[in-house]
């Protein structure tokens, strides 16, 4: 086990004459006359430790064995290097080696790889440059989530991960069954008997916790999840996943207005943490990845978001469209708001982060709250720059009557709504919540194009490896 202390990242910060033992793996090695060079890495950080073996301190049959991919404990002394890139670098005098890797067949070798390669190696790829920035942002984001509820009072609940409630309605859920798939017990009409079933009825992986964390809410106050969530989508898009991470908090006695200030209060808590935290991991993405990434994350960060209803973003859009502007997705009263809207909005009308609200009822969720005009509903979408929507979220429909309503007219089965409606007989209060998927949000602070690659081991349509 690395000590705390003993980390590359730590090592790095410490000055000429330190004497210690350094464990990791071998990222490069170099021969150079009279003295090899190795670049060690363990994880800690965007930098390399490099290590300087002299000919002869070490035996010939151990340096043979310390290649590209190897993994070695070096001991030695700190000294200044005279290399660029580096204040310090280890000059070894003793070396162990772990374990070897063969430098003819080791996949990660010194040259650029291509994402779509990477993906192919997904147990290897954390080992490189990009993949490593990538987790060690997510490690740090994960943190940062948890950190901003705490220090708010919100209880971390853990809604259940199988579920007979589809809180979508989008019928886009993965099936979870016991019976035996080649000889299905049927009922006198034909179809599926799944009352004999393991559960005695339908059941399905979760495509969000909110309905629970709903539940929740209405006993502790202020509730989040931080939980995967499935999505049975056959879609191959770089902004799919089948399985994925949803941040949603839940608070009562919180109406929409409430909601959308911590919304804000939330995406730029945790930008700031990541520009505070991982600074050489972004400087990395700025520079291979996304050129102005950082001070897009900046901007975000110091800006005052806007807020326009969804009435007042159409007819800015429509405005646009008469002065010229084409869009590829038509514009209208009643339209599902396009990314290219979205980015229009944010980074040529306001060119900050917007919040838009009150969308029509007939293109949101059944739990959102009807608004007096009954055609809109008390919804909101959080829209930043470069990729527009970010966060999600409503104040929730409290009232009893009007719920059931709306699970009727959206053609969902009563029956496995009925704790739901509960809750707004028993005590009943104005509630709301917003969800952010939180690969959507390390595909921004990355810069990183493609949704599986920011993600450890990604599942979507066609592919799930390891």
């Amino acid at each position: 086990m690395i000590e705390n202390g003993r980390y590359i990242k730590d090592i790095l910060t410490k000055g000429p004459g330190a004497k210690l033992t350094v464990l990791g793996w071998v990222k490069t090695r170099r021969d150079s006359k009279g003295v090899h060079f190795l670049q060690l890495q363990d994880g800690s950080s965007a930098r390399d430790l490099q290590v300087v073996i002299e000919a002869g301190t070490i035996p010939e049959n151990i340096l043979a064995a310390v290649t590209t991919g190897s993994s070695v404990a070096v001991t030695g002394e700190l000294v200044e290097s005279k290399g660029a890139g580096q204040s310090v670098e280890l000059k070894a005098n003793e070396v162990v080696v772990y374990g070897t890797a063969d430098p003819a067949t080791y996949p990660l070798q010194k040259k650029g790889h291509t994402m779509e390669f990477l993906r192919e190696i997904v147990h290897l790829r954390p080992r490189s440059n990009t993949f490593g920035s990538v987790f060690r942002v997510r490690s740090v984001l994960s943190f940062l989530v948890h950190q901003f509820f705490q220090e708010r009072g919100f209880l971390y609940f853990h809604a259940p991960v199988i579920t007979t409630s589809d809180a979508e309605g989008a019928g886009t859920m993965f099936g979870v069954t016991t019976l035996d798939l080649q000889n299905l017990p049927r009922n006198s009409g034909g179809q599926v008997d799944y009352s004999q079933d393991f559960f005695g009825k339908g059941a399905f992986l979760t495509v969000s916790g909110q309905l629970q964390a709903e539940m929740a809410a209405l006993a502790f106050s202020n509730v989040y999840t931080f939980a995967p969530c499935f999505r049975a989508e056959k879609s191959t898009t770089p902004r799919h996943l089948a399985e994925f991470w949803m941040i949603e908090p839940e608070m009562a006695f919180c109406d929409l207005d409430c909601n959308r200030k911590l919304a804000e209060e939330f995406l730029k808590y945790i930008i700031n943490g990541v520009l505070d935290r991982c600074r050489p991991d972004l400087e990395f993405f700025d520079k291979r990845i996304d050129n102005g990434l950082i001070a897009m994350l900046e901007h975000l960060a110091s800006s005052d978001f806007g807020h326009i209803t969804y009435t007042e973003a159409i007819e800015i859009l429509e405005d646009a469209k008469c002065k010229g502007k084409e869009w590829q997705f038509p514009v209208f009263w009643g339209c599902d708001l396009q990314s290219e809207h979205e980015r229009f909005l944010t980074e040529e009308v306001f060119k900050k982060p917007i919040v838009v609200t009150d969308y029509p009822k007939e293109i949101k969720a059944f739990y959102m709250r009807v608004n007096e005009d009954n055609r809109t509903v008390r919804a909101m979408d959080v829209l930043v720059p470069r990729i527009g929507e970010i966060i999600g979220g409503s104040q929730r429909e409290e009232r009893y009557d009007v719920l059931r309503a709306r699970i009727q007219e959206s053609g969902l089965p009563l029956e496995n709504y009925e704790w739901y409606l509960d809750l707004r007989k028993y005590g009943s209060v104005p509630h709301s919540g917003f969800g952010m998927g939180f690969e959507r949000i390390l595909m921004y602070v990355t810069g990183m194009k493609n949704i599986r690659d920011v993600i450890p081991t990604p599942r979507t349509f066609g592919s799930a490896l390891l």
